[in-house]
């Protein structure tokens, strides 16, 4: 579809040079995710991972959010959950069952006054006792039973993931099909990060996940000169408009930006430090976080995929 995009097109010559930049630049440091850091608990570290993920969406939202100095809406979020993991309250499926609004606005230190905050939280509590539900009566609460169950496939985890409403991002695009599910693959490549590629991180088809489309990497190449976005869509995006989520447009930032990064990959193919495309999504989002980068807007959509 990326070659039939009204809205999004990609300048090939960008793209290349950005493939250079990334493998001479693929070991820096970069910023610290708390949902890749080790918790003080062991036992918590797989309930802590896939909670985050399945409140890992809101951007939308974020500029609403009350957050902590410069952290983005996602650093703020992550790191007030990992505080409420590692003073030692207990997230098991049972409870996430009964999670409500208020118990989200407990934990992410947010105004419920707010209709925006307010609308997030209730989002959050419902994907939190999705969650619950789905593990309670498919794996008798067990976190670990649910990794289990996908045989160390990460494709095998996301099918699971996605039979949860919340998670099903897939849109619809003249007639075809379009799937992204941008959080069900982050959880497995945090969970690899997290567990450094062992026990519940032990996944053998990675390689086969693809960009975990948002709306920062997509905004990060566009920065970046890959992708060249419609006049009028910029406009739209400046003005802080809201772009719909399954609009053409918002189809387009996305999957464009997921053929982009494969682009890049194949960019990259047969050096000896190429990159697949979750570990170029990583790179990204860390330059993301640059000041740079954020000084210019990025769209912004209201839906529970990112």
């Amino acid at each position: 579809m990326a070659q039939e995009a009204h809205w999004v097109k990609v300048d090939p010559d960008a793209l290349a040079a950005l493939a250079k930049h990334l493998l001479s630049h693929a070991s820096q440091a970069s910023v610290s995710d708390p949902a890749h850091q080790r918790l003080s608990d062991p036992a918590a570290a797989l309930p802590f991972v896939v909670c985050m993920d399945a409140i890992n969406f809101g951007s939308g939202w974020f500029p609403e959010l009350k957050k902590n100095q410069g952290l983005s809406g996602y650093l703020t979020l992550s790191g007030f959950l990992r505080e409420h993991f590692e003073l030692g309250a207990s997230m098991e499926a049972g409870e996430l069952c009964q999670f409500t609004q208020e118990d989200c606005a407990r934990i992410f230190k947010q105004d419920l006054e707010k209709p925006p905050v307010a609308e997030l939280m209730n989002l959050f509590a419902m994907a939190l006792r999705d969650l619950g539900n789905f593990i309670e009566d498919r794996y008798s609460g067990s976190f670990y039973s649910m990794i289990d169950s996908a045989g160390q496939s990460a494709a095998a985890l996301v099918e699971c993931l996605a039979e949860m409403p919340l998670y099903r991002d897939s849109a619809h695009y003249r007639g075809e099909e379009i799937p992204f599910y941008k959080r069900a693959q982050i959880t497995c490549a945090d969970l690899s990060q997290a567990f450094e590629g062992q026990g519940p991180g032990r996944f053998k088809d990675l390689d086969q996940l693809t960009l975990f489309a948002d709306n920062l990497v997509p905004h990060v190449l566009r920065m970046e000169g890959v992708l060249i976005y419609e006049e009028s869509l910029v406009e739209r995006i400046n003005q802080g408009d809201l772009i719909p989520v399954g609009s053409e447009e918002e189809v387009e930032i996305r999957a464009v930006a997921v053929h982009a990064v494969e682009l890049i990959c194949e960019e990259m193919a047969g050096e000896r430090a190429s990159l697949v495309p979750h570990q170029v999504d990583y790179l990204l989002w860390n330059h993301g976080q640059s000041p740079t980068i954020k000084a210019t807007p990025r769209h912004r959509t209201r839906c529970s995929f990112y």
